[in-house]
């Protein structure tokens, strides 16, 4: 004799089942998402010594093959097992060409100013690839299908292979210097301090890309083109704010960039969560996008000029671990979205969500008082005499 349940209550468990698969799906979503922050990690601090020993123009090259493989890989991958292949073998292909890039970068401007410009437009060119990248593929997903997009960036990756044989002409390049040792320069709390910033500063949008979207679907209702748009804002911001502190930092001060920037992204972050409505989200979207770009664009080219000062310039080892502390917010993120549902049930849930954003503000704000120690950091002459008074008491 059981009563059949009402519409209210099949619509309720309805939404409760929908739920739940998003939950699934969100830690599957944000482990394939992580995996490639995961590999980059284990590869970069092999791949900075070898750009010492090698130059930086092979490691770049092998770099856009592997990218090459990943993204065919992708267009063609049908089961979740080929897809996190691939996006694995994306992490060794950006290891090698961030590495050698910034590693370049670094030693063609040896004046810190213009290393800074230059360092600001090779950000904005990651930024316009951000930007291009989550509304083109889910316009495409949604009115062509998961193929086409794939293709496409297979054909644009080509023809950046073709222009760096043509116009790098990859080759074995020796340094006569003599390079910094991976581990002095871990041992360097001022290099600690910038790569540390250049983590936290990206923690918050390693969760925001596989959990927003769901989020969105879950509380909101929004469609594959709207989960794509919604990174929008934060795209176009990064891309203004790279270009624009390059050479801002410099004149400011980078530490201070950089401060500001993390005090900023807790601000946007503890905001994102409040959104009811996609539009809701365009301001501190746009807000956190700009703040990475002051943080990344400051700490990068401080990176180098740390190098310059405290060790030798080679600077293929400081680069890796400068992209270490960009994949570490990823492998924060990683390691969040496997454990996610012990810690707290669901990380879509709005509470689960609410604090998961809010903890990575609270970090962000907690650490952006350290930068002040970058505002003069001693040279290689001024550690020396520091160490000999302590040593003669």
């Amino acid at each position: 004799n059981g009563t059949v349940p009402t519409w209210e209550q099949r619509e309720a468990t309805l939404k409760k089942e929908r739920h739940d698969d998003l939950v699934h799906e969100t830690v599957a979503v944000g482990m394939m998402f992580a995996s490639k922050a995961v590999v980059q990690l284990m590869v970069n601090p092999i791949v900075g010594p070898l750009t010492h020993r090698i130059g930086y123009s092979i490691p770049m090259f092998t770099g856009f093959f592997i990218m090459f493989i990943s993204t065919i890989i992708f267009a063609f991958g049908r089961s979740y097992g080929v897809l996190f292949l691939a996006r694995a073998l994306q992490g060794i292909g950006s290891s090698c060409s961030t590495v050698s890039g910034m590693g370049m970068l670094a030693e063609r401007y040896p004046d810190d100013k213009e290393r800074g410009n230059a360092m600001g437009i090779a950000l904005g060119g990651l930024a316009l690839g951000v930007l291009i990248g989550p509304p083109f593929g889910g316009i495409m997903y949604e009115f062509v299908g998961k193929t086409a997009p794939f293709l496409i960036l297979s054909a644009l990756a080509l023809g950046d292979g073709l222009l760096q044989l043509l116009l790098l002409q990859p080759g074995v390049v020796t340094t006569d210097a003599d390079p910094p040792s991976l581990k002095s320069l871990v041992m360097d709390p001022y290099i600690i301090i910038a790569a540390g910033a250049i983590t936290f500063a990206n923690t918050g949008i390693a969760m925001l890309e596989p959990s927003l979207p769901i989020w969105m679907m879950d509380t909101m209702g929004a469609g594959r083109w709207k989960q794509g748009v919604t990174f929008l804002p934060a795209s176009i911001s990064y891309l203004i704010g790279t270009n624009l502190f390059g050479p801002l930092g410099h004149r400011m001060g980078r530490w201070l960039a950089a401060m500001i920037g993390l005090i900023v992204i807790g601000i946007c972050l503890m905001i994102i969560p409040t959104a009811r409505d996609i539009n809701h989200l365009i301001v501190p979207n746009a807000g956190l996008g700009f703040a990475i770009g002051m943080v990344d664009s400051s700490m990068m080219p401080e990176l180098g000029y740390l190098v310059d000062i405290r060790h030798t310039a080679v600077y293929g080892s400081v680069y890796a671990i400068g992209d270490v502390a960009f994949c570490l917010g990823y492998t924060i993120e990683f390691n969040l979205f496997s454990t996610g549902p012990a810690l707290s049930g669901t990380l879509v849930n709005t509470i689960g969500f609410e604090w998961m954003l809010f903890g990575t503000a609270m970090l962000n704000f907690l650490y952006a008082p350290l930068l002040y120690f970058l505002r003069s950091p001693p040279t290689k002459e001024e550690k020396k005499v520091m160490c000999s008074e302590i040593l003669n008491g």
